[in-house]
């Protein structure tokens, strides 16, 4: 590691695609923060990746403005700058607007919608020093329409949310790439008592590789939108 290494923030980080975008950056030489409500899980996370000095774990809530600014604070004491931040925490509640129970949207669509927004305020000065580069996790549902799908409505949002902050940042040299997966074997399915048996999907590695490749991009390229499913998902 040197002082001059990228350095990443991750929100929803502890597991699943969020994770495995971290550990894919450390592979490369990075320095990466997640956040996570779960401090047990984040630890959990570390020690699996062998508590290295390049990873700052910072529990916490994506949809409060306060908990995130002291993330991006944080992030910036540790490692000095902030090069790249990922907009990953959100989850689904998995019933919808005729059926479901509103008690649980709330939380989804802080998480969802009003999270991603906190990060990109709360991390624009540090990005702009950098030219650095914004990933936003959205879903293969926001582009689509599924009949009372509230979990898609959040995700239309980060569509459009992912454009609207392209042009805003655009000028200060700041890439802004939507990452959109299809079926993926996260923990998206825990609310529903897992996958069904022989759905294709895709890894967490494997949509964490896109991640990735985005932040990867040569200086002056900014991809904006990609949208991927495992072969076999027609929607």
């Amino acid at each position: 590691m040197t002082d001059d290494s990228p350095v990443t923030l991750i929100t929803g980080g502890g597991s699943g695609i969020g994770a495995a975008a971290a550990r894919q950056l450390l592979a490369r030489g990075g320095r990466v923060a997640v956040t996570g409500r779960g401090a047990e899980r984040l630890r959990s996370f570390a020690e699996d990746a062998g508590d290295p000095p390049e990873l700052l774990t910072l529990p916490g809530d994506a949809s409060d403005h306060e908990a995130v600014d002291e993330a991006v604070q944080a992030t910036l004491k540790a490692f000095g700058r902030l090069d790249a931040v990922v907009a990953n925490a959100g989850f689904a509640t998995h019933d919808d607007l005729g059926t479901g129970d509103p008690a649980g949207w709330r939380d989804m669509v802080l998480t969802n919608v009003l999270g991603p927004a906190l990060l990109i305020r709360s991390s624009l000065e540090a990005l702009r020093e950098t030219r650095g580069r914004i990933v936003i996790v959205g879903s293969v549902a926001g582009f689509v329409f599924g009949a009372g799908n509230i979990y898609g409505i959040t995700k239309w949002a980060m569509t459009g949310l992912a454009e609207n902050t392209r042009r805003m940042v655009t000028d200060d040299g700041i890439g802004v790439t939507l990452v959109a997966p299809g079926r993926t074997d996260s923990l998206f399915w825990d609310g529903r008592g897992g996958a069904p048996e022989g759905m294709e999907m895709m890894t967490s590695d494997q949509v964490a590789a896109s991640i990735v490749w985005a932040l990867g991009q040569p200086a002056g390229v900014d991809v904006n939108t990609v949208v991927m499913r495992p072969i076999g998902q027609p929607v």
